[in-house]
């Protein structure tokens, strides 16, 4: 996020647009045959989930740094090729899913070849966006990668790992940004990492938080219903404006701690369980 502007409501449009992308997604998922099975390496129980849970802060916490050092390294070709090949990883295999859930419903001839040869064509077409496009299409881009990828961490995570890690990364995020390499990186400018960061008017907002706010929204829309996913956005945006509040202050604030806070807590409110 940049450093001086007056929070408004206006705002919150790229955020609920990525959510409301991320529940298309994940409404894909519910309605489809297409089976997700569990992404997280360790069972579904209290030690497990904390495993999990440390699983991702140390790969967010490893992404992050590398990309720290790359950038103070100057490095800027080597980012884009590593960036450049994630995304076109991320891409391609969220199309194919997204696909495959969407054309479930028909019975097409060679549908596989259908599914793999469009999922091909939107990658590269996304490639082609964030590297050589202007800045709003890109920004579109991101705002629709990070609810379709927080979409499918949603569906594919259980309940307690999901919580968890959004706890655990909501807590690291504060650490990242004040003391950790993801302060270091927005100082440094995020404008350098085309496809990991989006802007709007006078904000800069990480892939990252895209992701978690639209895995908290889908995973409650697949496993507690509409109640809970509107709930949850209610809460996710409510996290966010106090957090653009806070940033009039302080030029720089972590994304994820309030908006994850107030989602989990009303999404669980609403949930009829």
């Amino acid at each position: 996020m940049s450093d001086k502007f007056t929070a408004g409501l206006i705002y919150l449009t790229p955020i609920l647009v990525s959510l409301l992308f991320g529940v298309l997604c994940t409404s894909l998922i519910l309605t489809s045959s297409v089976e997700i099975y569990p992404i997280t390496p360790l069972s579904e129980n209290i030690f497990g989930s904390l495993g999990n849970a440390l699983y991702f802060v140390v790969l967010v916490g490893v992404g992050a740094s590398s990309l720290y050092f790359l950038l103070k390294r100057r490095s800027h070709k080597l980012i884009r090729i590593v960036t450049g090949f994630a995304l076109t990883t991320a891409v391609f295999t969220l199309s194919f899913i997204y696909l495959s859930a969407a054309f479930s419903r028909f019975t097409i001839p060679h549908i596989e070849t259908l599914i793999l040869t469009s999922s091909l064509l939107t990658t590269i077409l996304v490639d082609f966006t964030i590297f050589r496009a202007h800045n709003r299409c890109c920004n579109l881009i991101v705002l629709c990668l990070g609810g379709a990828l927080g979409a499918f961490l949603g569906v594919s995570i259980p309940t307690l790992s999901a919580t968890l890690i959004l706890c655990f990364l909501a807590a690291y995020d504060i650490f990242a940004v004040y003391r950790g390499p993801v302060g270091k990186i927005a100082r440094s400018g995020l404008e350098q990492l085309r496809g990991l960061s989006f802007s709007f008017k006078d904000i800069q907002m990480g892939l990252g938080d895209l992701t978690f706010y639209s895995m908290l929204s889908g995973h409650m829309l697949l496993y507690f219903g509409l109640v809970s996913c509107l709930a949850s956005i209610v809460g996710i945006l409510l996290g966010c404006f106090l957090a653009f509040k806070m940033l009039e202050r302080k030029g720089m604030f972590p994304g994820l701690p309030f908006p994850i806070l107030f989602g989990l807590t009303a999404s669980f409110l609403a949930s009829p369980l």
